[in-house]
């Protein structure tokens, strides 16, 4: 199985990374394929609402920036889990621009992201951590994938680099959110092949 963490951060070992390798450490440690990629300060722009996806239908945007790379990864993952830190109590914009696009594109694709496990992972100095949280969410919702819960919101508590790594509340439900989205990963495959049609 193969899950990918997409990091909505432009800061370099900052907190959102953190607490994204916390949510893959268990995954790896059970077998899965683990990648970790930035969208944080690559300037992936928003949608354009031109829908060429509905149009052409190959699982890409006419957009011309690196979300089609991106996007590869999450069409061939079991598990994606975006992360994000906390600006004024909303996600990044990198990231809010690849929820718009990839949401989309999947829609425009027969639903590709339908049956994933999707997870959302919040880094936050203080207030705004739901609302971000939610963002990442509704996505997943609204592409019929399975998101997964935890010991408590998927948050962690940090504004300077790595001070994330003082919230052992925070990493521990990240370890144990990695936990669940193997024990998710594992249900559903055990679905798929006693009910191979769906």
């Amino acid at each position: 199985m193969y899950a990918i963490a997409v990091n909505g951060s432009p800061r370099v070992g900052g907190n959102t990374e953190i607490m994204l390798q916390e949510v893959l450490t268990p995954l790896k440690q059970n077998g899965w394929q683990t990648e970790q990629v930035t969208v944080g300060g690559t300037a992936i722009r928003g949608c354009v609402a031109c829908y060429k996806c509905f149009e052409n239908k190959n699982n890409q945007c006419v957009l011309n920036d690196n979300f089609n790379e991106i996007y590869a990864k999450l069409i061939k993952t079991d598990a994606m889990i975006l992360g994000s830190p906390t600006y004024f109590a909303a996600v990044s914009a990198d990231l809010k621009a690849l929820l718009e696009r990839a949401g989309l594109v999947a829609i425009a694709n027969d639903n590709a992201f339908a049956g994933k496990i999707g997870a959302a992972v919040v880094a936050v100095r203080r207030g705004g951590a739901t609302h971000a949280f939610d963002s990442i969410n509704h996505m997943y919702q609204m592409s019929r994938m399975i998101v997964p819960g935890s010991t408590y919101w998927n948050m962690g508590i940090g504004r300077d680099k790595e001070e994330v790594k003082e919230d052992e509340e925070g990493l521990r439900n990240m370890r144990h959110l990695g936990a669940v989205i193997d024990w998710l990963g594992r249900a559903t495959n055990c679905l798929q092949d006693e009910y191979p049609e769906g």
